[in-house]
């Protein structure tokens, strides 16, 4: 009866097992029956994915509640990147894009700061006005973001293509060292910059979602593991209908980097949303630029590691266009998260040029 409840409970990540099976026996039926019909089964598998991962996110959440911030929010933005990490290895052992790579981490920066946080500013202030939190965290996510960006997305531009594999053996040293670091800073001494004393009523009036841990913590972790196997198995034959659905089209080759980064943000966004209305900016912020670091930190190393052993590099250098995205994506946020409290006037700067990007992107750019 417990199993039977359990299973229940993860009905989500059945029906995803489920899915993954029938995409298995019927993926040579589906190749043959031409793009229309990949691209609707490659879509059908995007939302099933985005499911799943909610479902991860779910029991990610009921870890970060028992441990609380810093850990917590860690834990959420670690999964996610998991998510996007698993899905860009299967869809670069294929016939992915050069490019696919750093499409992804620029759409997910995006995605984080300007839609994410900025949606989140905008409501959250628009409901409460000026919402508080630590304004050490802003200050510190921003600066390392800055650096994993400089350092792995626009030096590259300037190195030759033949030294290419010296310069990303530093770039794995690189972001290793620094998340090292910050890993160390967040955990350890330097944990207070990453939470908020919230008033004794402000406690009492936080989102019931918060108090749900029911769940236990071995659970938890096992539902986790056996989430990202199952996405990492949809995603591969997401890749392949998306392949084919797309060949030969006039869509927008940044298109397949959104939808992967949107994937692994899809959890993300509810949180946050939630943790902004409910008035705890500060998840917000973890939650939010903490996703982009980690994205950044932490996938560029994995992929660049599967650049060298494969001897084929991704194209790391961002273009013109991005590099003037993400330059003004980061004066913004340094200029809002210096104060210590957000409003909805900054979530509007933030979600416009979300809506920029994705202007942008509409035309090819």
């Amino acid at each position: 009866m417990q199993i039977v409840s359990r299973l229940k409970g993860e009905m989500f990540l059945v029906l995803a097992t489920v899915v993954a099976l029938v995409a298995y026996l019927s993926e040579h039926t589906v190749l043959e029956m031409g793009r229309a019909v990949s691209l609707t089964a490659a879509a059908a598998l995007v939302a099933t994915i985005v499911v799943a991962s909610v479902r991860v996110a779910h029991h990610a959440e009921t870890l970060a509640i028992k441990v609380g911030d810093p850990y917590g929010t860690m834990i959420l933005t670690l999964s996610a990147v998991a998510v996007e990490v698993i899905i860009l290895a299967i869809m670069m052992s294929g016939e992915g894009s050069p490019t696919l790579v750093r499409d992804t981490i620029y759409a997910a920066l995006m995605l984080d700061i300007n839609g994410i946080l900025g949606l989140a500013a905008l409501l959250g202030g628009l409901k409460h006005g000026e919402q508080p939190y630590n304004d050490n965290s802003g200050k510190t996510y921003g600066v390392m973001i800055l650096t994993a960006m400089g350092i792995s997305m626009i030096v590259p531009e300037f190195v030759p293509t033949a030294k290419w594999h010296y310069y990303s053996a530093f770039t794995i040293v690189a972001m290793i060292a620094l998340y090292g670091l910050f890993l160390r800073m967040q955990v350890g001494q330097h944990s207070y910059f990453f939470s908020y004393a919230y008033p004794r009523s402000d406690r009492k009036k936080s989102d019931p979602a918060e108090h749900s841990t029911e769940d236990s913590t071995a659970a938890s972790i096992a539902t986790i593991l056996i989430g990202v196997v199952i996405i990492g198995l949809l995603a591969e034959f997401m890749s392949t209908f998306m392949t084919e659905g797309l060949r030969d089209t006039n869509a927008p080759l940044a298109l397949t980097a959104i939808v992967v980064a949107a994937i692994s943000a899809a959890p993300e966004i509810l949180t946050a949303l939630r943790a902004a209305l409910g008035n705890r900016m500060q998840a917000t912020v973890n939650i939010a630029m903490g996703a982009s670091l980690s994205t950044v930190i932490l996938t560029v190393p994995v992929m660049e590691a599967i650049a060298l052993y494969t001897g084929q590099p991704f194209i790391m250098a961002m273009t013109p266009v991005q590099t003037v995205m993400v330059a003004i994506t980061l004066i913004a946020a340094a200029i809002n998260l210096n104060d210590g409290e957000t409003n909805a006037i900054e979530g509007m700067t933030h979600f416009i040029l979300f809506a920029t990007f994705l202007m942008l992107s509409a035309l090819g750019l």
